[in-house]
């Protein structure tokens, strides 16, 4: 009766063995590599860089230390450097509950509060904060707080906002099944990133439920697991398309910190490995190329 009653809704009933997606970005594409944690400029500077000189192809660096953390000149780099290289640039909503001062998100209980939003004063300061980004060039914001992805999203509705602005909603919202997924697509996520550790057939399940981009960590720091899922990348793209592939955490030791040059290279290391893994395993796949959005 139940599993009748998802499939009424629009949401599959079991994780069932995953069929190919069959399904691919407005441009044709069927995968972005994204680079998650690039927290200083300088980062972001010689990741873009090195890969064009590789010949790698990075659609989207992804900022997680906080806008409001970050000077207004910082920002305005990371927007010039992602239209010089074709890269969406996302920036991370800065009010979160592990900067405030309640001590509730600190303990090992609260933790599972995560980035959320702490009072009604840090939801006004976090738009703010992507009112801030906005005015500086920014069109793309990792969203932490499902509160603050429907304001957001009924903000942008209203013409408050840009009508271009993209908000993914983040891992660190613990969400990670299809009937999630399709209430934050409703609120206005323009892409879902679940938790990590999902498995393949309940990857496919969340993508039968859902039209935007997935974002898939294919590597994780060591505070989030430490696993590696080079070999599982072609099957993400193949059963999760159009997905963003997460890739180069596993050099880092944790999140919201700022990546040295060393690690720079070990990330690097990672997009070039499953770049070619893809290729090798599933080269039928075809990569969006830089400056799609």
């Amino acid at each position: 009766m139940t599993r009748q009653q998802l499939r009424e809704l629009g949401i599959p009933a079991n994780d069932d063995d995953p069929p190919d997606s069959g399904r691919t970005f407005s441009d044709g594409g069927n995968f972005r590599i994204e680079v998650p944690t690039v927290n200083s400029v300088e980062a972001a500077a010689r990741i873009l860089a090195e890969s064009k000189r590789r010949g790698l192809t990075i659609n989207r660096i992804t900022e997680t230390f906080g806008m409001f953390r970050h000077t207004a000149d910082e920002i305005r780099r990371y927007v010039e450097l992602g239209q010089e290289y074709g890269a969406q640039i996302l920036m991370s909503v800065g009010p979160r509950a592990i900067y405030d001062i309640g001590g509730g998100a600190q303990t090992p209980e609260g933790a599972r509060i995560g980035y959320r939003l702490r009072g009604q004063e840090q939801v006004v300061r976090a738009v703010e904060d992507v009112k801030r980004g906005i005015e500086l060039g920014v069109r793309g914001f990792v969203v932490y707080d499902e509160g603050l992805l429907w304001v957001l999203g009924r903000l942008r509705t209203a013409g408050h906002l840009p009508a271009d602005l993209h908000l993914k909603s983040s891992a660190h919202c613990g969400h990670g099944n299809a009937a999630t997924a399709q209430m934050l697509e409703m609120l206005g996520a323009n892409s879902f990133n679940p938790v990590r550790d999902l498995t393949l057939p309940m990857i496919g399940a969340i993508r039968s439920a859902i039209s935007i981009p997935i974002d898939i960590h294919v590597d994780n720091p060591r505070m989030s697991g430490g696993f590696v899922r080079t070999y599982d990348a072609p099957e993400f793209v193949r059963i999760a398309a159009p997905v963003y592939l997460k890739t180069g955490n596993s050099a880092l030791e944790g999140h919201g910190t700022k990546p040295t040059m060393a690690q720079v290279d070990d990330i690097l290391a990672q997009v070039e490995i499953v770049s070619e893994f893809i290729h090798r395993h599933y080269a039928q796949a075809q990569q969006s190329p830089a400056g799609r959005f």
